[in-house]
């Protein structure tokens, strides 16, 4: 990389930690806090506050990513920053679970992955995207480790209200990043294409790739609804939790360096392919022991073969989108591929909180390893980019 590429790769990095901290904050604690609101006792009603994130997410990323196209990334960005901000405000001053949910749906409604992934495209050449992009999926990776280790003693601190102020905090730093670090965004002209969703939509390269960013965050967001109640039946109070994330998370990235070295060697394909049969194994092994109430050796295994997985694809993705879509379109591909993986969140949440509710983790569990075995059986003849040398 140039010492250009460098800093788009960690200042884009440093947007997507700053915003991700605050959503992931919530994430681990948000179940467990939400009972203590009116309206609380209700897991489908949980699970919406979960999951609506990820449903105005999926309403404006493509509108946001065509927009970025068109009026520029950087304005795009600081927007939808600010828009997030202005969720986590009315969050935090809720005292109800439909003040939560309506604040996480105005948090949502700050869609700016794609443009976020657009201007990283924009600002690194093909040979080196998909580590900028994997720099991001660490960044995440790692913002998820801390976010796990600090969540549960912080929100015995502030409480859940607590947490949303300091996602306004951290949406309000990554804007001051965006402004003051991160490199200038190309120029466009007046005469170059602007990119339409219906160039991108039933693109045959890319469409695979947003059925799979679908499958990969609905199963995210469907765990989490599991895998803290496993570790609190296996004994392990709420504030320790992070012992089992975070090892979990940081032994995955050990494995992430491999993706680079396959890439090179023109076998994305195969470590792509591989990581969702892997995604598979981890959703057969939570069906086989979240009835039997795993130990906390087991479930700390098991998430360390799901983070080996989630890693991967996260990194991966993105970049082939950029790669494969038009050029003048990007915007608009990496929309469509953002929409579906906020439709991802919101039916991880919300369906995945029903399914709980009506067939309990067996039927939860039976659900993501289908959508996961028809996203491998779909997915198999994805088409990867020409090798550069």
């Amino acid at each position: 990389m140039t010492s250009a590429e460098r800093r788009a790769s960690i200042s884009m990095a440093a947007v997507f930690a700053l915003r991700m901290l605050g959503l992931f904050l919530v994430l681990p604690v948000f179940a467990l806090e939400a009972v203590n609101y009116r309206g609380g006792s209700d897991p489908a009603l949980i699970g919406l506050g979960l999951g609506i994130y990820g449903l105005t997410q999926a309403l404006l990323q493509a509108p946001f990513g065509v927009a970025s196209d068109r009026i520029g990334r950087k304005k795009v960005i600081v927007m939808g920053l600010l828009v997030f901000a202005a969720g986590g405000m009315i969050a935090a001053f809720a005292d109800s679970i439909y003040g939560l949910i309506a604040g996480r749906a105005l948090q949502g409604a700050g869609a700016i992955s794609a443009a976020v992934t657009a201007l990283l495209a924009d600002l690194t050449r093909d040979e080196v995207r998909t580590k900028g992009m994997a720099l991001v999926g660490v960044s995440i990776g790692l913002t998820f480790a801390v976010s796990l280790m600090l969540a549960p003693p912080l929100a015995g601190w502030v409480g859940l209200s607590g947490l949303f102020t300091f996602t306004v905090l951290l949406s309000l730093g990554a804007i001051v990043v965006v402004l003051l670090w991160t490199p200038q965004e190309p120029v466009r002209h007046a005469d170059v294409p602007k990119g339409r969703l219906a160039d991108v939509w039933l693109h045959p390269a890319l469409w695979r790739l947003s059925l799979g960013v679908f499958v990969l965050h609905t199963v995210q967001m469907s765990m989490w609804i599991i895998v803290p109640g496993l570790l609190e039946d296996a004994g392990l109070a709420q504030a320790q939790h992070w012992h089992v994330y975070l090892p979990a998370v940081l032994g995955s990235f050990v494995l992430l360096g491999g993706l680079f070295a396959a890439e090179r060697h023109g076998h994305l394909l195969a470590v792509w392919r591989s990581s969702i049969a892997l995604l598979a194994v981890v959703q057969l092994l939570f069906l086989l022991l979240a009835p039997r109430m795993p130990g906390i050796w087991a479930v700390g295994l098991v998430l360390l073969a799901f983070f080996v997985a989630f890693n991967i694809l996260e990194a991966s993705q993105p970049s082939l989108v950029s790669q494969l879509a038009p050029a003048h379109a990007r915007g608009a591909a990496l929309g469509v591929y953002n929409t579906m993986q906020s439709v991802g969140l919101f039916a991880g949440g919300a369906l995945g909180g029903w399914l709980v509710k009506v067939l309990g983790s067996s039927g939860l569990f039976g659900a993501t390893l289908l959508l996961v075995l028809l996203w491998l059986l779909v997915g198999w003849a994805q088409p990867m980019p020409a090798r550069r040398h």
